[in-house]
């Protein structure tokens, strides 16, 4: 029996969920480049990773609390609540850190942030008749993938370097709203974004959490790179400041663990049905979770437990190491990019400069696609990412992301110089040339 596309859901075709796969195609047939494409972690912090003294740190923990050996054992090796079993950890972890102040019954632990998405997406919406999402532009792919393949509709609001254009996002709400189809949720990502790397200023937060009551919509907030921030230059996370329950909290542990484990978690303790109400959405993410990946791997969620522990149940002291890496890099990529390209000789290209994440976007004199790509690969030995996939419009179309996660120093140094000179053999020719468009 052969299929026809056509007869599959649409968002099968949308070329945002073959964005991964088409960067993995093209690193795996250009092994010797330099690739600023991943925005993984660095392979440095995954060195020395005791799997199983984190595990035995947390079934310690498991039986200090009541349960035998044999309890304790058994919980791992068994299905376990949707719920999760380290929301008390992680609870704990995040008020200490962040005064975030939750029950564990509010937070969700999940197969990474990309199921929490999901899961918030699915429970929101019931319909594609319900509103819409907006999503602060350029936005992270993943979140774009999620409402496609649940038929929601998506409006794209500017962010700016201080965080979300909110004279824009309130204009979106009303034209949403005159149109029938109001903005049920906004998806944002306040500390150095994934792409954008933009950071939501302290007023910018709290004014954009005055409009979330204004206007009657939920806040999705992605917290991945919160903890990248230089050392006493940390923000409160939205859902720190959140005194009407409008915000809905997603982290990873991908970032400031490991990827492997595939452990996120959200918050979501808005109530359901009254002010009072027994229940919160969280209850309803639970509910939806185990008709999706039933539960999250006890034993991962036994080793990321087991290393919350190990770091005094904070996940600042868990990622401290890990953000001077990053930190480190990042410095490395502005420096060589300032060295190789600052001299004004390579007209139209310029960069942002973000204070932490993994990212730096790039703007190019010419269009930035999977061609260009390919002779970037080819002829010059470096890789980068393509932004057009991460906008709605054709804003990205001139411009390139680079990661310096996934680098040593020296790596980055020679990867800007194979850049400088693509940029100058191809773009200036180009530019030269009159091809621009």
């Amino acid at each position: 029996m052969r299929l026809h596309p056509s007869s599959l859901h649409g968002s099968l075709q949308d070329p945002v969920l073959g964005a991964i796969g088409f960067l993995n195609e093209v690193m795996g047939n250009f092994p010797e480049a330099i690739s600023f494409a991943p925005g993984a972690p660095h392979p440095d912090t995954l060195d020395d990773l005791d799997v199983e003294k984190y595990v035995s740190a947390f079934t310690d923990h498991l039986v200090r609390g009541g349960r035998s050996p044999k309890q304790a054992r058994r919980l791992l090796l068994e299905y376990g609540p949707s719920r999760g079993i380290i929301n008390g950890i992680i609870a704990d972890a995040l008020h200490r850190d962040h005064g975030i102040d939750v029950t564990p019954n509010a937070l969700v632990v999940t197969v990474g942030a990309q199921e929490a998405m999901l899961l918030v997406l699915r429970a929101l919406f019931p319909s594609p008749a319900e509103g819409v999402l907006a999503v602060a532009h350029p936005c992270f792919v993943g979140i774009i993938g999620a409402a496609r393949l649940l038929d929601v509709e998506v409006v794209a609001v500017d962010e700016t370097e201080g965080g979300i254009d909110l004279d824009s996002l309130a204009r979106a709400c009303g034209a949403s709203r005159a149109a029938g189809r109001p903005v049920r949720a906004l998806y944002v990502a306040p500390d150095f974004s994934n792409p954008g790397a933009a950071r939501m200023s302290l007023e910018c937060r709290r004014r954009l959490l005055d409009l979330a009551g204004h206007e009657g919509f939920l806040v999705v907030e992605d917290n991945a790179y919160g903890f990248t921030a230089a050392s006493g230059a940390g923000l409160p996370p939205l859902k720190a400041l959140d005194s009407a329950r409008s915000v809905v909290h997603i982290g990873t542990f991908a970032k400031v663990a490991f990827p492997g484990a595939r452990v996120g978690y959200v918050i979501a303790d808005q109530p359901v049905g009254s002010a009072s109400g027994t229940t919160v959405l969280a209850d309803e993410l639970a509910a939806v979770k185990s008709m999706v990946t039933v539960n999250t791997s006890p034993l991962s969620q036994a080793v990321i437990g087991g290393m919350l522990l190990e770091h005094g149940g904070s996940v600042a002291a868990l990622g401290r190491d890990k953000a001077e890496i990053y930190q480190r890099n990042l410095t490395c990529l502005l420096d060589a990019l300032d060295r190789r390209l600052g001299d004004g000789s390579h007209t139209g290209v310029h960069w942002n400069r973000p204070r932490g994440g993994f990212f730096v976007r790039m703007t190019l004199p010419v269009p930035v696609d999977a061609a260009l790509l390919e002779v970037s690969a080819a002829e010059h030995g470096v890789l980068w990412t393509p932004m057009r996939q991460f906008y709605l419009d054709r804003t990205g179309d001139h411009q390139l992301r680079l990661s310096c996660s996934y680098l040593d120093p020296g790596q980055i140094e020679e990867g800007v110089r194979r850049l400088a000179a693509f940029l100058t053999s191809v773009v200036r020719h180009r530019t030269d040339s009159g091809g621009t468009d």
